[in-house]
């Protein structure tokens, strides 16, 4: 065998070995992993479209959690900030009482970003 065909070979075991690990969680919808795990691999990204209840956030927190991955998820509502997506500074204290700016990231840098976006307020008492 050639390296290639051994790197050929490896992958595909990966690639099966992490599609196993999701379908302990994950019960049917191969299309839609393979869908998800090849627009991870090839760089890009995926929009996960459905009905409330389908287990799309679950997929993607199965899908980091296979591939050891960070996982955050912002839900998208009408008084959202930017700090909310992209972090703040806070301040911090050392052991000596010293107090400084620590920038806090938000879920934006993470490896994968679940978003979710309300179509409709909610509903509030009154």
């Amino acid at each position: 065998m050639t390296d290639v065909e051994v790197q050929v070979t490896q992958f595909g075991e990966d690639f099966q070995r992490v599609r196993t690990e999701i379908a302990k969680v994950i019960v049917g919808h191969i299309e839609v992993v393979e869908g998800l795990l090849m627009c991870l691999l090839c760089g890009g990204h995926a929009l996960l479209e459905g009905v409330p209840g389908l287990g799309k956030t679950l997929l993607v927190k199965s899908v980091g959690a296979a591939l050891h991955l960070d996982f955050s998820r912002i839900q998208f509502t009408p008084d959202l900030m930017p700090a909310d997506i992209i972090g703040t500074r806070v301040v911090s204290q050392d052991e000596e009482g010293h107090r400084y700016f620590e920038f806090q990231q938000g879920p934006i840098f993470s490896n994968i970003v679940s978003k979710r976006c309300r179509s409709r307020p909610s509903r509030s008492p009154g």
